[in-house]
């Protein structure tokens, strides 16, 4: 099977939808299919190319939203590219530039279009309402997730109950969705395939003690994830045992706002900033800490969670359905309702050594079901019934307009590189 995914985030940028489309492709390839990836260039305004990786990358301008940019939806380099491509099936990652592009590809040479909803849009309006037409932006989010979600693609993905709900109860969506939890390379995670990894002198490198309990959050450093929670529950965690320690990796527009609240709250002993990590290193963060925790309520799955449960760390997450399909209270992590339900949590496991040990080896058993191969098979399952329910093509005005500019659009390409719309 050619099958074309198309991103607005990918490698080297790291995010839980470039997660998901990295674990996709790898098994997708494993199992004999050829995978093409239909990206943003982060870097500059030019269309770039990489053949070994089959990877296109069209110009885009950044929006003022963590690293994201904004494609152009009909560039003509990229058109010619995919059309030499035949793909059997387009799946789309994003509802935005690359997925607009995705819309109009699939229409134009009858593709079909198979699109995984990945991010809760409501909670995170406030990038650019900044406070202001809270209500009126909601409906538009909605107007706009059902008019993509709804209208223009084959079949619906969606990785959790969560997000199936929204669909089929807030926005009464009457279409067949499926419900496929993102899958992960866990082995990856595995602390037997970590054994290089000096666990002792990974701690000291980040001023952590052998004894020291670490409880540790990945993620972007935003609002929307609730780290406040877990800041705030620092000092009364500190007056049970200084050994207790936070360990947050990752960056985001929040990062020195929570630093500043560290420092004024005199905890910055206790908690330990990374910033930004490579992917490639980040195993080694989960395999030095003894517990995760989470108290963000706007995941659609929470990718996070399941590389912890495979490195063998209970979870300790807030009572919310992104979490409910992978976290079971006291069987693979503890789950919480406010902070001080967090607090007795994390005691527990400070404490109850055999309780920590217990939770940690279930965890690991759980991740299990997370394998980027079973990911994938479902994927494929959905890929298939999409193919299958194609439409016979009509020549459509939008045909009859590229055949007549696509011609141009190869001898402009040959001469200006620079972002086309």
């Amino acid at each position: 099977m050619r099958i074309g995914i198309f991103t607005d985030t990918y490698t080297p940028y790291i995010n839980g939808v470039t997660t998901s489309v990295v674990m996709l492709k790898d098994a997708l390839e494993k199992k004999g299919h050829i995978v093409y990836i239909v990206t943003v260039n982060n870097e500059d305004l030019h269309f770039r190319y990489e053949e070994d990786e089959k990877i296109i990358r069209i110009p885009g301008v950044p929006v003022g939203i963590y690293d994201y940019r904004l494609t152009g939806i009909y560039p003509l380099k990229a058109i010619n590219k995919i059309k030499k491509w035949d793909l059997d099936v387009i799946h789309s990652q994003t509802e935005f530039g690359v997925g607009t592009f995705a819309r109009i590809i699939a229409k134009q040479f009858n593709i079909p279009l198979v699109h995984t909803y990945h991010t809760m849009y409501e909670d995170y309006i406030h990038y650019i309402t900044r406070g202001y037409f809270k209500k009126s932006s909601k409906k538009l989010v909605e107007y706009f997730t059902l008019f993509y979600c709804d209208k223009t693609i084959s079949e619906l993905v969606v990785p959790t109950k969560k997000a199936y709900e929204l669909f089929k109860k807030k926005y009464k969506v009457d279409r067949n969705i499926y419900i496929v939890p993102t899958g992960i390379e866990v082995e990856k995670f595995y602390v037997e395939n970590n054994k290089d990894i000096d666990r002792d002198k990974a701690r000291e490198k980040l001023g952590l003690k052998k004894d020291d309990f670490v409880i540790l959050f990945v993620g972007r450093i935003a609002t929307e994830k609730n780290i406040e929670l877990l800041l705030s529950s620092m000092k009364s965690l500190i007056s049970v045992s200084k050994n207790i320690k936070l360990l947050i990796v990752g960056d985001g527009p929040d990062l020195e706002y929570y630093q500043d609240y560290v420092n004024k709250n005199e905890i910055d002993k206790n908690v330990i900033f990374t910033g930004k990590v490579p992917w490639e290193d980040i195993v080694s963060y989960y395999l030095i800490s003894d517990c995760f925790a989470t108290a963000s309520q706007t995941e659609t799955q929470g990718l996070t969670v399941i590389e912890a449960m495979a490195a063998s760390l209970p979870i300790v997450c807030i009572d919310d359905e992104s979490f409910k399909d992978t976290v079971i209270d006291e069987l693979n992590g503890l789950v919480f309702n406010n902070r001080r339900e967090y607090k007795r949590c994390i005691i527990r496991l400070y404490k109850d050594r055999e309780l920590l040990r217990r939770l940690s080896n279930q965890a690991r058993i759980a991740s299990e079901t997370h394998s980027s191969k079973y990911f994938a098979e479902q994927i494929l399952d959905v890929y298939k019934i999409a193919i299958n329910n194609k439409p016979k093509h009509k020549i459509s005005l939008i045909d009859k307009v590229h055949k007549i500019i696509s011609t141009d659009g190869d001898e402009i390409d040959e001469k200006n590189d620079n972002f086309k719309s």
